[in-house]
């Protein structure tokens, strides 16, 4: 059987950690990049696509910081899945930076990490970063 596979990617921010984290955390901040529509009930995250809804639980929170999440289709796989957006901030020059780790099947690496690329690029734009 096929596994998934870890993988990561990280951009610059020209930001402040807490405008960049509004847009991770919040339904409103992420159905304007990340879905076309997010509603948050206690840990749970619905995203919507084209009318299709993927539900996640939020693992991790960290003020200005992270947010971790499990797709509920991967719950019995335990902690393995997940995917991870995380905020560093370099000590020397004070940009932002926004590392996505995520998984994915071996041949459907490549079109994730372009479906980040493109989201990515919507975030940047509507935060003028």
């Amino acid at each position: 059987m096929i596994k998934k596979t870890f993988f990561s990617i990280e951009y610059d921010f020209q930001s402040s950690p807490q405008l960049l984290f509004q847009y991770l955390s919040t339904p409103s901040g992420l159905s304007e990049w990340f879905a076309d529509n997010v509603t948050v009930r206690d840990d749970m995250y619905s995203f919507e696509w084209d009318g299709a809804i993927e539900e996640a639980r939020l693992l991790t929170r960290k003020m200005n910081s992270k947010m971790k999440f499990r797709w509920i289709e991967d719950e019995d796989n335990g902690d393995d899945f997940y995917f991870e957006m995380n905020i560093d901030i370099d000590p020397m020059t004070g940009i932002a930076s926004l590392k996505i780790t995520d998984f994915g099947f071996p041949e459907d690496i490549e079109s994730a990490k372009m479906l980040w690329e493109q989201q990515i690029s919507d975030l940047k734009r509507i935060i003028g970063a």
